[in-house]
């Protein structure tokens, strides 16, 4: 049996930065993910793709990331188990959690902390005629994870969220042609990004179809072309690609959490905004997989969260004690 402080379900950033912040109030944590390495999303879909948002980073790639984190979480010696799913949790007493995995790992915690971002997820699939007939390495893929493999090639991408939009600026100067699919006039990323696609399209780096969806593929073995038809004319307009990569999001499912009595809200869970607490005493959700008034999934968001969650679950396990973090630094090295 594994007894910890806090065991946090979800290796991916959020959870990781909640190893450093607990780790600062001297509560050691374990980690448990389905994915069997540690980075969550960041590493199974998407580990080069860019990102904006992280202070201090203009520009910082997902696995960059998240192999910075771990190495801000190696001074508090967190446990990993990978490749497993929390099946079970049981409550036995105030501050007595017991979780099972579907291999048998049986983990002893004081608090949970449910940081699985989308959960148990697939990729959202457009109705496109012919598409399965294409995946599987002969064409159409729903995620991107080396940039260079399409270096030179013939790309087209659809979608309007931020992914669609990160990976059309980054790979822009990557593939030798690149089009961007959109079904209206505006998109649903940050504004920032609009402007940048906006701007390689009258440029003519890229090639911007918007009002549009994708209606069919084909190929003799691999893809080969895209037809696009127009929402209103309906007048259709065929692409030639080497390559389709539908951005439409994922599609979460929460799975075993569903049968944990929690407040759950469109596959979300409910929590309470001044420490993230759910209606269970002791647990704990933060990311993407939680749920409130003006909820943002941003992975800044989810820090915030974990900072609050950490203080919280300290007061959860140490009632009325006030804790004061120090640290002294040995050449120049903060030690906790």
């Amino acid at each position: 049996m594994i007894s910890t402080d806090i065991a946090i379900i979800g290796a991916g950033p959020v959870g990781l930065f909640a190893i450093f912040e607990a780790g600062l109030l001297k509560m050691r944590c374990h980690l448990v993910d389905y994915l069997p390495q540690i980075g969550g999303q960041l590493s199974e879909i998407y580990p080069k793709k860019p990102i904006y948002d992280i202070p201090g980073y203009p520009s910082v790639l997902a696995q960059e990331l998240v192999d910075n984190l771990l190495e801000q979480a190696k001074p508090f010696h967190p446990g990993f188990t990978l490749g497993e799913r929390i099946e079970g949790l049981e409550k036995r007493g105030e501050g007595d959690f017991v979780l099972t995995t579907n291999m048998g790992t049986v983990i002893e915690s004081k608090v949970v902390v449910i940081a699985g971002g989308l959960g148990c997820f697939e990729p959202r699939k457009p109705a496109v005629e012919g598409l399965e007939q294409f995946e599987n390495g002969r064409g159409v893929n729903y995620m991107i994870l080396d940039p260079e493999k399409y270096r030179g090639q013939k790309m087209v991408i659809a979608g309007g969220g931020d992914s669609a939009l990160d990976w059309t600026i980054f790979l822009a100067d990557i593939v030798d042609e690149l089009t961007l699919v959109h079904r209206s006039e505006s998109f649903r990323g940050a504004p920032d990004s609009v402007n940048k696609v906006m701007e390689l399209a009258e440029s003519g780096k890229i090639n911007l179809i918007l009002n549009s969806n994708l209606k069919s593929v084909s190929g003799e073995g691999k893809l080969e072309t895209v037809e696009i038809i127009h929402n209103k004319t309906l007048e259709p307009t065929i692409v030639e690609a080497d390559h389709l990569i539908p951005l439409f999001g994922l599609s979460p499912k929460l799975g075993p959490i569903e049968q944990w009595n929690l407040n759950i809200n469109k596959s979300a869970i409910e929590v309470n905004t001044d420490d993230y607490s759910t209606n269970i005493p002791g647990i704990y959700a933060i990311g993407d997989i939680n749920t409130y008034t003006n909820k943002l999934k941003l992975i800044l968001c989810g820090f915030h969260e974990a900072a609050l969650m950490s203080h919280s679950a300290y007061q959860y396990m140490n009632p009325g004690v006030k804790y004061t973090m120090k640290y002294t630094t040995v050449n120049g090295v903060a030690e906790f």
